[in-house]
């Protein structure tokens, strides 16, 4: 998982996307990459993510496409076969969690406790999602989290925007931020790609000036 999480790391955030429609993948892809963010999350919220998945992973190489909202094993077999990199679960279901592992598919698990993060360590993972981030104790409650576990990495998600930014990012042991608000819903249904790759590179403008 290694090269997944350096990737991860290299981009700062990972846009977490909903689509309806598997085609709006193509320039969405465009405008990510267009925006100099070469990193997807998307989300098992729709019946449209697998094709979406597939799409950008053909079309789009230099992408590296993940699943989100995986919730259970088929859909993990269904990120697989669509050639998704990794998975991102909401919360720790080790059922889930252990079918990603036998399969090879380097996996995010959501957490937002002590025995959560634990249950990450037993399994030899190094990148957990802290999720929902700020409906969780945000930031005082990430660095309560670090303490006893202290070679975590995590990827805040959840409430996160630009406004907060700066303060997830300056902890060391984040490694990157899930967020939404440059991939809105409404803009990729009306089509807005030109501002969607505007708010890309103003995110990754943002990300580069804060981690100086």
């Amino acid at each position: 998982m290694s090269d997944v999480v350096r990737r991860i790391r290299a981009a700062g955030i990972v846009p977490v996307i909903k689509l309806e429609h598997a085609e709006d993948a193509r320039p969405l892809g465009k405008a990510l990459l267009e925006g100099g963010l070469p990193v997807a999350e998307v989300t098992f919220r729709t019946a449209a993510a697998a094709g979406a998945i597939r799409l950008l992973r053909e079309e789009y190489p230099a992408l590296l496409v993940g699943a989100g909202t995986v919730l259970t094993p088929a859909q993990a077999d269904a990120a697989i076969a669509a050639g998704a990199a990794f998975a991102v679960t909401p919360g720790f279901n080790p059922r889930v969690v252990d079918h990603c592992l036998a399969k090879n598919l380097p996996v995010v698990p959501g957490v937002n406790s002590p025995s959560q993060v634990e249950q990450g360590l037993e399994r030899g993972l190094s990148l957990l999602k802290f999720f929902p981030a700020e409906a969780s104790g945000g930031v005082k409650m990430l660095k309560a989290l670090h303490g006893p576990y202290a070679e975590v990495s995590f990827l805040p998600t959840g409430g996160v925007e630009p406004a907060n930014l700066a303060s997830y990012l300056a902890l060391p042991y984040v490694a990157a931020v899930g967020g939404s608000w440059m991939v809105k819903e409404d803009l990729l249904a009306s089509g807005r790609h030109a501002e969607v790759a505007t708010l890309c590179a103003e995110a990754v403008r943002l990300v580069a000036s804060l981690r100086g």
